[in-house]
């Protein structure tokens, strides 16, 4: 890797550049504009923009993207834009831009709205190049061609400007919402405001109901997540024998988000035994054993940034104990009691509750209640076992639509359009003495995810199977 040049300061302002030497890069460059092809979600993203402007009358309105965030010294992470930026751009992949920002300035009885991103790096006679070569952030010799002004327009459908301007566009008595914490300039250059907490509601509570471009990236996101569980399932005999099989599980399941789409939704948890009870194991550094169980919740994200979020829990040699096969029965059980539950017009915790039941009377008829006999038959005691809820929306975000008001979320009714994962778990701590020894260190999670439709939903990983015979079935064809 080479290392980079000691004349920057950091961030990526440059100093200390000859002369002489920025001649050399401002001339010999042959013209390489395109005019390429409009984005397949930008006219969905247009109409996305057109209910914010009329939500917001007279109102600046400011969604930044984002920026870099340093991962070691002069290396950053991988950009992902903010999920609110995407769902008014329909940008993709990596051709997004760091430090990009979304204004929409009130004008008559709408908006102007502009895009003030980071042009393609300067080139040319009287152009200042130093960005060009000598700016390791933003540099086309350090990371690649970006887009011209023009030709991001065209893309996305969105008058541009360049980033640099930003700042004087956001000057002016306007009332302005603004996406907190995304770009420092922003937050500087407009005073907070507790108007700010309604636009990104209000944003979030846009993308509850997904349009049918979303629901097409969602499926392929899903059909992508399908084919790394095959995958993994095809490599659990590397994975027995790599010291740090988790890893090898993980590995596999990676290579497929990054060939199918833009990388993962998520961190894979790969969990082995009883690291399976941990409900976010992404360490994944432990041995995968034959008699165990893998618990592999995973996530490939598309190009356009829409993930799938599935969860099988399989017998690391292809067969379940029957230990195992009884906690896996059970979840198997509570899960399709939650699915059924699934409808337009019923209210949101439906599914949890109908899943719920099923553990809680599962768990009471084994005997088990936490604390002791003597405890009531309350399901909220058996969070010693299931620890988390039952699902949540699924979109750009793994746990999508966050920031809505509890009343259109956890208090609202299912929708036609809407997403979301159903996924009851149980988990039998290794060292939890309330519950009989060969239960201890079991860990099991089964997750799939649907859209609700006018007549109940669409299960849109139906490509891997759910019942345990069905699962060993699977195993069995494409163990490797």
């Amino acid at each position: 890797m080479d290392q980079r040049d000691g004349s920057l300061s950091t961030g990526s302002r440059v100093t200390g550049i000859p002369d002489r030497v920025a001649e050399v890069f401002g001339h010999g460059w042959a013209v390489t504009d395109v005019i390429p092809q409009a984005l397949p979600g930008a006219a969905w993203a247009a109409k996305r923009r057109a209910a914010v402007s009329a939500r917001f009358p007279g109102e600046r309105i400011v969604v930044p993207s984002g920026g870099l965030k340093v991962r070691s010294n002069d290396f950053d992470y991988a950009f992902r834009p903010h999920s609110a930026y995407v769902h008014l751009t329909a940008e993709q992949g990596t051709r997004a831009v760091p430090d990009s920002v979304l204004v929409f300035e009130p004008s008559g009885n709408g908006h102007t709205i502009t895009l003030f991103i980071r042009p393609r790096s300067p080139r040319g006679p009287g152009a200042d190049t130093t960005e060009l070569y000598r700016d390791f952030r933003h540099g086309e010799f350090w990371v690649g061609r970006r887009q011209t002004l023009a030709e991001t327009a065209h893309t996305l459908g969105i008058d541009t400007d360049s980033r640099d301007r930003v700042q004087r566009a956001l000057r002016g008595r306007v009332p302005t919402r603004v996406v907190r914490g995304q770009d420092a300039l922003v937050d500087t250059a407009v005073p907070p405001s507790p108007a700010d907490g309604e636009l990104l509601a209000f944003l979030s509570e846009l993308r509850l109901r997904k349009d049918p471009w979303e629901i097409e990236q969602l499926d392929a996101a899903v059909r992508h997540t399908v084919a790394g569980f095959n995958d993994v399932a095809g490599e659990l005999s590397h994975a027995i024998r790599a010291e740090r099989g988790e890893r090898w599980i993980e590995g596999t399941f990676n290579r497929r988000a990054r060939l199918e789409g833009h990388g993962l939704g998520f961190e894979t948890i790969a969990a082995a035994g009883a690291h399976a009870c941990a409900l976010h194991w992404t360490r994944n550094d432990g041995p995968v054993r034959e008699g165990d169980l893998l618990l592999l919740d995973a996530g490939v994200e598309t190009n356009s940034f829409y993930t799938g979020d599935v969860t099988r829990t399989l017998p690391i040699n292809g067969r379940f104990s029957a230990v195992q096969r009884r906690v896996y029965d059970l979840v198997l059980a509570a899960q399709s009691a939650g699915i059924a539950a699934l409808r337009p017009g019923a209210p949101y915790r439906d599914f949890h509750d109908a899943a719920t039941r099923v553990l809680t009377e599962g768990l009471d008829a084994w005997g088990l209640r936490p604390g002791g006999a003597g405890m009531p038959h309350e399901a909220s005691l058996y969070s010693r076992y299931t620890v988390c809820g039952t699902g949540h929306m699924l979109g750009l975000d793994c746990h999508d639509c966050a920031s809505a008001r509890n009343e259109t979320y956890a208090a609202g009714t299912l929708e036609t359009g809407h997403v979301l994962t159903v996924e009851p778990g149980l988990y039998f701590q290794p060292d939890d003495l309330t519950v009989p020894k060969e239960l201890r260190g079991i860990g099991v999670r089964i997750e799939d995810d649907f859209v609700i439709t006018a007549d109940g939903a669409l299960c849109l990983s139906s490509g891997l199977p759910r019942d345990a015979d069905d699962v060993e079935a699977w195993m069995s064809a494409t163990r490797g």
